[in-house]
């Protein structure tokens, strides 16, 4: 009984000491300091190298952790960060790896990282703040076009579905490689629309996020073809298909939704190919979309010949500003591989007196612009 009653005792106090020691290893990561500098730990006693990515660094390439006693590699960042949506991975032993102690991760076409969010200024947007919410659903669809079912995401405002009035619609469309999952998770569309809303700056509307992919059915994972890797070398991505193909949506958006279902209702954006989509849509489809957005916009790609769609330009741009869109707006980084073809743009436009709105941020082709654009966007419309 003596024999019994020590072995209890030895491994409670065995459990007791492992408990305690799982509590001292611990760590936190990232740590987000009071000054806005982020600490980020790795345990990691084996390895020979640790080293930190992200697009929070200032320097070219990684930065490198320090090793301590205990075997819990460390950076802290060299001064505090600015308010944004930052993403990170460790390269141990030149390994690429996530973030074991931070569980939020966001995929970017075949890519997964850490994600963590300094608050403040602009970046409040981005931030689940104490408001009302809208709802974000993915609804799948038939296209005619297609002769396939498509999955699409879509944003309604908070108060939709106890409402009876009918909403303005924003067609938000992702760029290359991404798909109905990008605005919603990288770009904070609900976010951003459920605080612009609340603070009056923007009117309540539905948000539509469709697959510009049109060789998808859906992202991957979530379509018939099951888990499968990712890439952005897709077929039929900028040849026709998609431009030729929106009416489906458009027309399956006003079937089902309260919507106002007139040009004045009506608005279409994007970013890098979604912006190319936007632009060549809308001019297509003159009397569909009265507000027009091109995010770091792929508009003179040299694909005029790949189908009719991209064909006489000049003349369908003249047809749409005859109509006299309400807002055409064009946003794009100063440093971004893109900016030349804008510019050209902009010069064609200038020379034919077609009035937009221009917006120029720093650095180039990324989320942190294009949430910045949508952020700028979404309180002109509907107006």
């Amino acid at each position: 009984m003596k024999k019994l009653f020590l072995l209890a005792v030895l491994l409670q106090l065995s459990l007791l000491s492992f408990a305690q020691q799982g509590r001292a290893k611990e760590i936190i990561s990232p740590e987000i300091n009071p000054d806005n500098t982020v600490t980020f730990r790795l345990n990691a006693p084996n390895a020979t190298k640790v080293q930190i990515t992200g697009d929070f660094l200032t320097t070219q390439g990684p930065s490198d952790l320090t090793k301590g006693s205990d075997g819990i590699w460390e950076f802290k960042t060299p001064a505090p960060l600015k308010p944004e949506l930052y993403n990170y991975s460790f390269l141990v032993d030149g390994l690429k790896m996530n973030d074991p102690n931070n569980v939020y991760l966001i995929r970017d076409v075949a890519n997964v990282f850490n994600v963590f969010l300094i608050g403040g200024d602009r970046a409040d947007l981005y931030k689940i703040n104490k408001v009302a919410h809208g709802t974000v659903s993915r609804r799948w669809y038939e296209s005619p076009t297609l002769k396939m079912a498509r999955r699409m995401t879509i944003y309604t405002p908070a108060g939709y579905e106890s409402s009876k009035k009918r909403y303005p619609v924003l067609y938000l469309l992702h760029g290359m490689g991404n798909d109905e999952e990008g605005w919603i998770t990288l770009g904070r569309a609900a976010q951003i629309l459920d605080n612009l809303i609340a603070q009056g700056k923007a009117k309540p509307m539905i948000v539509v996020m469709p697959n510009g992919n049109v060789a998808q059915e859906a992202a991957p994972g979530e379509s018939s073809l099951g888990y499968y890797k990712p890439t952005s070398q897709l077929p039929k991505t900028m040849e026709g298909s998609m431009e030729k193909s929106f009416p489906d949506i458009v027309n399956f958006i006003d079937s089902n939704y309260r919507t106002i279902k007139a040009k004045s209702g009506r608005a279409i954006a994007g970013l890098s190919m979604g912006g190319f989509h936007s632009y060549h849509i809308s001019k297509e489809y003159p009397d569909l979309f009265d507000y027009v957005g091109l995010f770091s916009a792929a508009i003179l790609s040299g694909r005029e010949n790949d189908s009719p769609v991209y064909q006489d330009s000049e003349a369908k741009l003249k047809t749409q500003f005859a109509k006299n869109p309400k807002l055409y707006y064009i946003a794009i980084g100063k440093t971004d591989f893109l900016y030349k073809g804008n510019e050209a743009y902009r010069k064609l436009l200038d020379e034919k007196g077609y009035k937009y709105i221009y917006y120029e941020s720093e650095e180039g082709h990324l989320w942190k612009n294009w949430r910045i654009y949508l952020s700028e966007f979404a309180p002109m419309l509907f107006k």
